[in-house]
């Protein structure tokens, strides 16, 4: 406080103040930089199974009255079925884990969740509710996001076929769209990587090979017996 009033009052060149402070010889203290953590880079690779790997991000909009609104869009890393959303001014940590406790709730249990360093993603509660589900959180690495892809290519496609062709005049009517979006997302657009054949659909029909591989494994260790 007294060095801003000195400031104020009296001025303060801080090149005087240097080369008092090397007359005396004074420690200079300088701030140094914040290092962040390092993290390995992990292979985007398709899970074979659904529920390996989902996928989350934020996206960020605004309202015709100039409010801010952010989206929290997840998908599986599997099929890149939209699992699920959530939309609002503000996503703290604790309403990340509601939203994705009530997915949980509705398709099960991932492994792990792939995300990027936003602060919504260090947060301690982010970090212990994973814990206490035995989810490994998997970090992409600073400033890389074609690390996560998935959900980067999924994040193009609903900014151009909800954000960017509607105004909203409110936060339901985001919702409204975004539900619209997610029914024709996931069961009638048809995805290159897929087979051409939407999610929902693709799941089904991986299903089915698996199913029949299963049946013909087991007539195969199992033998019909005739009898005459």
């Amino acid at each position: 406080m007294m060095a801003k009033v000195f400031k104020r009052s009296h001025g303060w060149n801080h090149k005087k103040t240097e080369r008092i402070y090397h007359l005396l010889q004074l420690p200079v203290i300088r701030k140094r930089r914040l290092r962040r953590l390092a993290f390995p880079k992990m292979p985007l690779t398709q899970p074979i199974v659904p529920n390996e790997t989902w996928s989350m991000d934020f996206m960020s909009d605004s309202l015709l009255n100039g409010s801010k609104i952010r989206i929290l869009n997840v998908v599986d890393d599997y099929n890149r079925e939209y699992l699920g959303y959530d939309i609002a001014r503000s996503l703290p940590a604790e309403r990340i884990t509601r939203t994705l406790d009530d997915l949980i709730d509705f398709h099960g249990k991932p492994r792990r969740i792939r995300i990027d360093n936003g602060p919504e993603y260090r947060s301690h509660k982010l970090a212990l509710w994973a814990k206490e589900n035995a989810i490994e959180l998997r970090f992409i690495q600073p400033s890389k996001p074609t690390q996560n892809s998935y959900i980067e290519r999924f994040n193009g496609t609903y900014r151009t076929e909800v954000l960017n062709s509607f105004l909203f005049d409110s936060l339901q009517q985001v919702w409204n769209e975004t539900e619209k979006f997610q029914f024709k997302y996931n069961n009638q657009r048809p995805h290159g990587a897929l087979m051409d054949m939407p999610p929902v659909e693709f799941k089904k029909h991986r299903e089915a090979q698996i199913n029949g591989l299963l049946q013909i494994s087991s007539e195969g260790n199992n033998p019909k017996v005739e009898f005459t």
